[in-house]
């Protein structure tokens, strides 16, 4: 990954100071980019106008606490793949919602232990979300989408060794939030 070129070093300065010219001049430079790594990953062009939209919108909402190492446009990717992944892990839960409501009464789950499950489902949600943004995402495309390591790499254009540690800590950080959560069932 390199750093952030000369141009991009001095429109995120002015982005920082809340330039709304430097902002737009990202806009226009990278829009179409983004669009375009966003619309190869869904099948709705909408919703990958709306994922370049939402990372935009992130990036002057965030203006001022934004520390880019790596160049502007490789963060800017990261951030709409991390966006499509996300979107497309909450089409996979609404898909699945849909099939639980329609599933026989017959084979729902105790009470008792649904309970237990969605407890869990939130704890280990939360702790996820605690996480930082690198690892969170890391960990999402790790072991929810089941990519490997490779392909993570690849994707997030980073070492197989970067994703391998991102991991160690979001499963260091996992296990030591949910034990507390096991003790507390117990």
């Amino acid at each position: 990954m390199s750093s952030p070129s000369h141009i991009e070093s001095e429109w995120l300065r002015k982005l920082a100071q809340g330039d709304e010219v430097a902002f737009t001049e990202i806009y226009h430079q990278y829009w179409k980019l983004l669009f375009s790594v966003a619309a190869n990953k869904l099948d709705n062009l909408t919703d990958a106008e709306e994922v370049v939209q939402e990372v935009f919108a992130d990036l002057w909402k965030r203006r001022a606490e934004i520390n880019i190492q790596q160049s502007l446009k490789s963060y800017l990717a990261a951030a709409v793949k991390f966006q499509v992944y996300s979107l497309l892990h909450k089409k996979y839960r609404q898909r699945l919602h849909e099939q639980d409501m329609q599933a026989p009464a017959s084979i729902s789950v105790h009470v008792e232990e649904q309970y237990d499950l969605k407890e869990l489902q939130q704890q280990l949600n939360q702790t996820v979300a605690q996480l930082p943004e690198r690892c969170k995402l890391i960990y999402e495309l790790s072991r929810e989408k089941g990519l490997s390591h490779k392909e993570i790499a690849q994707t997030l254009d980073i070492a197989e060794k970067t994703v391998e540690n991102q991991l160690t800590k979001a499963l260091k950080h996992l296990r030591t939030s949910l034990k507390s959560f096991f003790s507390f069932l117990y």
